[in-house]
């Protein structure tokens, strides 16, 4: 049994390290809306078999950056930057109300969990790991949403992050932007440690924002590269 759980677990790392590869090149419009993307092909370039390739693509799908068409295949769905900061935008107004309410509502032990998440992203800053801030950021990020204690709110968060999640990725690539983005965390945090749920609000909002201008000026570059 241990063998095949390590094979499954070996195709999920697999599938991930794929779906994070076409993630960063859809974000920075590599990949342009309507390209087809061809399960053997993309098999034969990332070294694997179908199967991961499979499930990266239900993944990018789910979340609305791949389309599956009839006859056509996969392709990469229409995302306009207009589209991306609309939905940047109403992330921002979300996430601030999370920050808001979890701020009142959290208790001891989920704020000792968020200092511990914040706290590790230092070395990751310095280490400049940005696979691993990616997967703290989620971690942090989803850790206020469960803070708030309003399990539909949550959801509705994790939804729109989910749909935001390459876009979201793609700016911690741009230069400076891990030391911006723990800055900005932490000055969130001091804000929640003050208790004070509406600056807490405004600083998140203001994160999210730069977040978006962060990815605007990230895929300029990548398009000069």
């Amino acid at each position: 049994m241990d063998g095949l759980d390590g094979a499954a677990d070996d195709r999920e790392l697999l599938s991930d390290r794929i779906r994070n590869a076409l993630e960063d090149e859809i974000a920075t419009g590599k990949l342009e809306a309507g390209a087809a993307l061809d399960e053997q092909q993309l098999a034969d370039r990332f070294g694997a078999s179908r199967t991961p390739v499979r499930e990266a693509l239900r993944q990018l799908s789910v979340s609305g950056l791949v389309e599956m068409r009839a006859r056509r295949g996969v392709v990469v769905a229409r995302m306009t930057p207009e589209r991306i900061m609309d939905m940047f935008e109403t992330v921002a107004e979300i996430e601030s109300m999370c920050v808001r309410l979890a701020t009142y509502r959290m208790t001891p032990l989920e704020r000792s969990h968020l200092i511990e998440l914040h706290d590790s992203s230092e070395t990751l800053v310095k280490t400049g790991d940005f696979d691993a801030y990616d997967v703290f950021n989620r971690a942090f990020h989803e850790a206020i949403y469960h803070a708030t204690h309003n399990s539909f709110l949550a959801e509705q968060a994790i939804m729109i992050r989910n749909r935001l999640a390459a876009f979201r990725r793609a700016q911690l690539q741009q230069e400076q932007r891990l030391d911006r983005s723990r800055a900005e965390h932490e000055a969130i945090m001091q804000a929640i440690a003050e208790g004070d749920g509406e600056m807490a609000s405004r600083r998140m909002r203001a994160h999210m924002l730069n977040a978006a201008t962060a990815l605007r000026r990230f895929i300029e570059a990548s398009k000069l590269i």
